[in-house]
């Protein structure tokens, strides 16, 4: 069973902790409405952007958190 996981990075592309820890996701679309909820809180902790990956494949990324993007 695939796994989907965020990669969260400031944006030269450093990876980052997140400031709201995600669990692992068993399909896109619950790891899609999760940063749809967070990507606030996970900005202002720090992160620029993320990158979503199907266990190690990047499925795409960098998807900037700034609301203006």
């Amino acid at each position: 069973m695939a796994a989907w996981t965020w990669r969260f990075e400031k944006a030269d592309g450093a990876e980052v902790q997140p400031a709201v820890q995600p669990e692992e996701f068993t399909t896109q679309g619950d790891a899609e409405s999760w940063i749809g909820e967070h990507w606030k809180a996970l900005q202002e902790g720090g992160a620029d952007q993320v990158r979503l990956f199907e266990d190690a494949s990047e499925i795409y990324g960098p998807m900037s958190l700034n609301a203006e993007a």
